[in-house]
């Protein structure tokens, strides 16, 4: 037993040390020297501070629409809802979402409604859309707003942000500074 109990015991203090403070540590260094010193980005909208790396709730048939979460955007609640996608409970609240999506815009085929405008993202925080989700809303907005189409295409492509090097990831537009540039526009 005391040949296993020290080995043990220097194992679990190294371990300790490695794991609560040297490892913490060097992620506290990495941030530091990370864009905005790790404390994420903010952009300013006329209402206030606005968090670019944090969905937000947009429903006004006047603004781009921000992909569902299960948290309501809350993060320190970050998480999905963990519903399979054979739960009825979730169907129909898919179903809802698809029902007040085409109430809103008419002219919108079901089958061509990008599936980030319907279901929740992993973590509930997610601020990026598709371009797709973008595009099929720019009828709706332009015709609350009275802003020509072309117009609203062009700030669209504007806004799109291209895959980390050219290839990892799809396209995305992040909504908050989507819906800031649109209510900058004259």
């Amino acid at each position: 037993m005391k040949t296993n109990l020290l080995p043990s015991i220097i194992l679990t203090s190294g371990l300790l040390v490695l794991l609560c403070v040297a490892y913490p540590l060097v992620m506290w260094g990495i941030a530091k020297v990370s864009p905005n010193s790790g404390e994420g980005f903010t952009v300013e909208s006329t209402n206030g501070k606005n968090y670019e790396n944090i969905g937000q709730t947009f429903t006004s048939d006047k603004y781009f629409w921000s992909r569902p979460s299960a948290v309501e955007y809350n993060a320190a609640g970050s998480g999905a809802s963990n519903k399979a996608a054979t739960n009825e409970e979730y169907l129909t609240e898919v179903q809802n979402r698809i029902d007040d999506f085409m109430v809103k815009n008419p002219e919108v085929n079901k089958q061509d409604i990008p599936v980030d405008l319907i279901t929740a993202s992993g973590s509930g925080l997610d601020p990026n859309i598709s371009v797709q989700a973008a595009k099929v809303q720019i009828a709706r907005i332009a015709k609350t707003r009275g802003i020509a189409i072309n117009r609203l295409e062009q700030l669209v492509t504007e806004q799109t942000q291209q895959p980390l090097l050219g290839i990892l990831g799809p396209q995305v537009i992040n909504v908050v500074k989507l819906n800031i540039a649109l209510d900058a526009l004259k």
